[in-house]
């Protein structure tokens, strides 16, 4: 009941300060999120079921053990998310747009109420994202649509498990869960580069002692290897936004057409050097196996993700995996301007070393 509550206040808010071409949106939403809240059933419940699917119930078990870790090992505020359980009707909960000008890096901003901007928006409804989706492109922005297996809503709401995560193999569920559970310590409106790097750098560091924990070592060293190739295939992205930089600089100064043809060559390029890094990777890289059609869409939604956890993995082992005192210094960061907070997460990254 506190939950509902809760929620009908927060929907209500957002719908008197939206406007009419904001409506349709936060329609769906609402309608998504309350389904999310109102389906499924307390794990407890569906465990105690003796004809329970055996793969579900050892994700099931997974799942509960993995919290109780968060919270006892990682210091993560647990409270009541992840103890329902949903089956979902299609492999992710919501399908995210970003949609970047046609000569630029710079990713639209989406502005809400409570939790400020961000560079990508959330639908649950697919038909309602291919019409928001088809609106920029007719204003010839390259845009990305993709399924997204959950998200979270910042400690607002107590988050359920569902079939996104546990179709997962096991690893990869707890990660996520470990992913999820962090951004209800601290998010930054505004800075998806900031709340992004920091959840998948207490992903990882979760991941890797609960392995360890699990006598499952080998798991981490997976885990570390996509970190790898999702650091490389970084690298060749920052090379091509570098590139793509200096020719959007020219805008306005050389015909469209002339602009076109070379950020495809560079595109181009970016695509052939991936698939002959990743062409031994045993798993699909960040970038997917066979790349098509690659754009600043692309670009923009790797580089904001996973730029700075190095970063904030170097703070983690300055405060000897002390997990309070990291948050604490990570709330610090948070409160200062941006372009310190950056300068210093720059410094942290240059002193991150993986060996050590």
């Amino acid at each position: 009941m506190r939950q509902l509550s809760q929620f009908c206040l927060v929907m209500l808010t957002l719908l008197s300060v939206a406007g009419c071409t904001s409506l349709r949106y936060y329609s769906q939403a609402i309608g998504g999120q309350l389904r999310l809240m109102v389906s499924g059933a307390p794990i407890s419940d569906l465990l105690a079921d003796p004809e329970l699917a055996p793969a579900l119930r050892e994700q099931l078990h997974t799942a509960i053990a993995a919290r109780e870790f968060a919270g006892d090992w990682l210091a993560l505020p647990v409270d009541g998310s992840f103890a329902r359980y949903i089956e979902l009707d299609r492999p992710y909960v919501v399908v995210n747009l970003t949609a970047v000008p046609e000569f630029s890096l710079t990713p639209h901003q989406w502005c809400y109420p409570v939790i400020g901007c961000q560079s990508y928006r959330g639908y649950f409804d697919t038909a309602d994202a291919r019409r928001e989706q088809a609106h920029f492109e007719a204003r010839n922005y390259d845009t990305l649509l993709g399924g997204v297996t959950a998200y979270s809503t910042l400690g607002w709401f107590d988050d359920p498990l569902h079939s996104g995560f546990t179709n997962l193999p096991s690893a990869r569920m707890v990660a996520l869960l470990f992913h999820e559970l962090s951004h209800r310590v601290v998010y930054v409106a505004g800075d998806t580069v900031f709340n992004e790097s920091f959840a998948t750098a207490v992903e990882l560091e979760g991941l890797r002692l609960w392995l360890a924990q699990h006598g499952e070592q080998a798991e981490f060293e997976q885990a570390l290897r996509r970190l790898r190739h999702r650091d490389q295939t970084l690298a060749l992205v920052n090379n091509a936004s570098d590139q793509l930089s200096e020719l959007y600089r020219q805008a306005g100064q050389r015909p469209v057409a002339e602009l076109r043809a070379a950020k495809q060559q560079i595109l181009q390029r970016l695509q052939e050097d991936y698939q002959a890094l990743s062409v031994d990777w045993p798993e699909a890289g960040p970038l997917g196996r066979e790349p098509a059609d690659l754009n600043n869409a692309h670009l923009a939604l790797l580089r904001q993700y996973h730029q700075f956890v190095p970063a904030f993995r170097q703070l983690l082992q300055d405060h000897n995996y002390d997990f309070p005192a990291f948050y604490r210094s990570v709330k610090e960061l948070a409160r200062l301007p941006p372009d310190r907070r950056q300068r210093r997460l720059a410094r942290l990254a240059q002193r991150f070393d993986e060996h050590l």
